[in-house]
This record gives C-alpha cells, structure tokens and sequence, in this order.
C-alpha cells in the first residue's frame, strides 16, 4: 500500500510527460521490490547449521551421551517453530515429559519461520557448549547476510526464535543434569573380577555413570528397556562367557594377522566415533578429536535428507525424531552399562590370557554392556526407516573427515548391523553385547515410532503402550 500511494503521487505530478514517468516508475517498482524482499532460507542452511554444532562438539570434546543431548533439545527448539508453517506436523508439546506448549508466535509480525527456527536452533546448541564464541561468530555472519536482505522480518523473527529457544532452556534445565555434574565419581569395585575396572592407555574413571538420572524425552523411564542378561561371568573354558571371551581375543589377531588389507579392520575404523582417543609416545601424548556414534547417525540422517531432497520442514523433523531417539537411547544403554557394571575384554584378556594383547580400537572409559553403539544404532536405524522407508541405500561419507573411505549400505538395518558388529572388531565387546544391544535399541526404536506422533498424518492420540 506504502508503495502505491508513491506511484500515485507521481503518476499525477508526471503527467504527459513519458520519459520522466517511466524513469520514475522504474524506480519506484525497484524500491517496491526491496520493501518486499523475502529471506529466501533452504534445508542446505539447516544442515550447515547442524554441521557447525557438530564441529564445535568435536572441538570441546564431548563424551556421546552429553552430545546426545546437544543435538536432542536443539533440534526440539527448531522443530516447534517450523511445524507452525505449515498443517503437516503435530507439536511434541506434552508428547516429551514437561514439554509445555512454546510461545505464540505475534500474528501482526513479520515473521520467517524457517528464520526463526535457525536462529532457536543456534541459540539452544550455543547454550549447551564451551566454545560458544564459535557458534556466535558464525551465527552473526548469518544475522548479517539476513538483516541486509529484509531488516524488519529479520529483527522479528530473531526475536520470535530467541523466545522459543529461552522455553526450550527452561525446560532442558529441569532435565536434572546439571545435579549430575555434582555427583560423586563412579566407585570402581577391584575385589570382584566381573567388575569394570580403568583401561589402558589412559585408565580414565567411568564415564557419566549417573546419566540414567537424565530424565528422557519419550521412553517411560531409563529401565524401559532393560536388556536380557549376559551369559554369567566364567574363567572356566567351555563356558559361554568365556568362550565369547576368546572370541574377541582371536577375532582381534586375526585381524592383526591380516594387516591393511582386512575389511573388518575397515570397519572397525569406520565406526570408531571414539571422541577422544589418547596416543602415548614416550613422554608425550596427543589427542585425536573425532564425531560420536550419535553424530555419526546424524550424519546418515543428513545424507538420507539430501538424497530425498526433503524440504526445511521435513529435514528439521527428521534430524528432531533421530535426535530424540538417539538421547534416550543413550539413557537406555547407560542404564545398563553401570547396572550391570561389566568389565572390558581387554582387562581380562591381559589379565588371564596375553599381557601384551592390545584391542584394534582404544577400549573407552565405562562398562562393557550393553554396546553404545549397538543400542544407539539399533534405535536409530529403526526410525530412520519408518521415516525414509526400508531398503533405502545410501553413500556413508561421514568419515571422510578423518581420512577413512566412503561405505555403501543397502538399508538403514545394515548399516546398524555393521556398527555394531565393528565393535567385536575392535576388540572392545564381547558378542552378547552387540546381538542384546541391537535387539535393546529395536526396540527402543520401535517405541518411539509407534508413541510419538509427529506427523498430522499420524495424529492420533499418542498410545502409551
């Protein structure tokens, strides 16, 4: 309207004279065109965003649990401001536990939700690391780009994404993690053989030991899924325990034996996610920084986005379910770990079998069952298939940051079934912990597929079954 009155105005002062008219008109067409320009956001500018929280993670070194949870409440602030854009998806306000309903976005504002999504993301994310002056200075060269294209539905759409993501810190600071920071370290038991005890290089305490107190976004509580017990602690030979016990120790030699050229070296590599691994040489030691197992499976979430070209809504409500799922399978698995208290394979097999045995992968620092990875991946691939479908093949090149070669999955389930195998490969797990975790972090999965109710498609009254 602003610009209609101006043509009006000239069109009478101008009359009968064309040249004038023309020039004039032009230019005020041309101001019309830049009142009204929109600020054009893609699905490329959310997995930028992601990839920036991800590198940031890397650099402060985050244990996989902790990681979780950085992914799990950035992406639930995202989400919440862009199912508001259209009618496809449901809020996963009381579908989370204490999830209350965001702020009402101000209907009389000029408001991007694709913006406003980014920025809750960015904010929430910034929130939960060390280095957030590098989130920052990416974030403002954002701000920057967008203030310059539309100064008014940039500055309410920032503000619109900031009150969502101060909702969401509210929430997240309920969560009772920051009581966990407070609480005594993890008691190592060295008079019974079947406990966990520091592994080499560095003999660093357990990791997290009181992360089941993390309250979980949609599984009922940390022992929902409570996995079938491990084959009984043994040292005698033909017992089960003892028998996966040397599975792990020739499994590992063999893949020694055969050097560069074994496959489940590959890998054992590949699926490491090991965000710390220590490398001692004489006096000196030196740290390499690498993604976690939950980071690894953003990262497929991302190429499964990219290959289905998904949209910025569908993106942002993929990586929010396989964030959600992959946080409380961690609360899951730490459940376990620390319940069932197992020792590695490495301590018993130096211990009892060969002094000088090293596993392929550096052991990490908490209890041997269930697998990390088995439960994440499980968990994981399982609603990863419900979104993009099953037999969904796809190029994994999450690694070839850290130098390691592209693998090629048929299905979201293989590739699970090869994480979790890798760590029989890596010497790290015995077999039980992989086969039980898998089946632990299924099922998780399949929980979280048939209670969540995200999409409007699906928007039946969330089960509790």
């Amino acid at each position: 309207m602003k610009c209609f009155n101006k043509w009006s105005k000239i069109n009478v002062i101008t009359k009968g004279k064309s040249l004038f008219l023309i020039t004039s008109s032009l230019l005020f067409l041309n101001a019309c065109q830049k009142e009204e320009k929109q600020i054009v956001i893609t699905a490329e500018d959310y997995h930028n965003a992601v990839d920036k929280i991800t590198e940031v993670m890397v650099h402060d070194i985050f244990s996989p649990p902790v990681a979780s949870r950085i992914y799990n409440y950035a992406n639930i602030a995202a989400y919440e401001v862009i199912r508001q854009e259209g009618k496809d998806y449901n809020t996963l306000s009381n579908q989370l536990h204490n999830l209350k309903n965001i702020p009402v976005a101000d209907t009389t504002k000029h408001i991007n939700h694709k913006l406003s999504a980014l920025v809750a993301y960015m904010e929430v994310g910034k929130s939960l690391l060390f280095s957030e002056d590098r989130v920052e200075a990416y974030r403002d060269s954002l701000y920057g780009s967008w203030e310059l294209q539309n100064e008014e539905i940039f500055n309410d759409s920032k503000t619109y994404g900031l009150a969502v993501a101060e909702h969401i810190k509210i929430w997240y600071a309920s969560d009772n993690y920051a009581q966990t920071r407070t609480m005594p370290k993890f008691s190592v038991n060295t008079e019974d053989p079947s406990r966990w005890q520091p592994t080499p290089p560095d003999y660093m305490d357990g990791i997290e030991p009181h992360w089941k107190k993390i309250r979980p976004s949609i599984i009922d509580s940390s022992s929902q899924f409570k996995p079938a017990r491990y084959p009984d602690f043994s040292l005698e030979k033909d017992t089960p325990f003892y028998k996966e016990l040397m599975e792990t120790y020739e499994v590992g030699n063999t893949i020694k034996e055969e050097g560069e050229k074994s496959e489940k070296l590959e890998i054992a590599q590949f699926w490491d996610c090991n965000p710390y691994v220590s490398t001692h040489k004489g006096h000196l030691m030196f740290a390499t920084k690498k993604i976690t197992p939950g980071a690894h499976w953003i990262g497929i979430c991302k190429i499964a986005c990219k290959k289905t070209n998904a949209d910025f809504a569908k993106t942002v409500f993929a990586y929010t379910k396989t964030s959600i799922t992959i946080a409380d399978a961690f609360i899951s698995c730490w459940d376990e770990k620390y319940r069932s208290n197992l020792i590695r394979p490495e301590t018993l097999i130096n211990q009892h079998i060969d002094e000088n045995w090293t596993p392929v992968l550096q052991t990490p620092p908490f209890p041997e069952y269930t697998s990390g990875h088995s439960v994440v991946s499980g968990a994981a691939s399982t609603v990863l298939t419900d979104i993009f479908g099953d037999n969904f093949s796809f190029d994994d090149d999450t690694e070839l940051q850290y130098g390691l070669p592209v693998r090629s999955f048929v299905s979201f389930n293989q590739a699970a079934d090869e994480a979790a195998v890798s760590r029989l490969y890596g010497g790290i797990h015995y077999r039980a912990a992989i086969d039980l975790g898998l089946d632990q972090g299924r099922a998780l999965g399949s929980f979280v597929v048939r209670k969540l109710k995200m999409n409007i498609s699906n928007s039946e009254v969330a089960s509790s079954n």
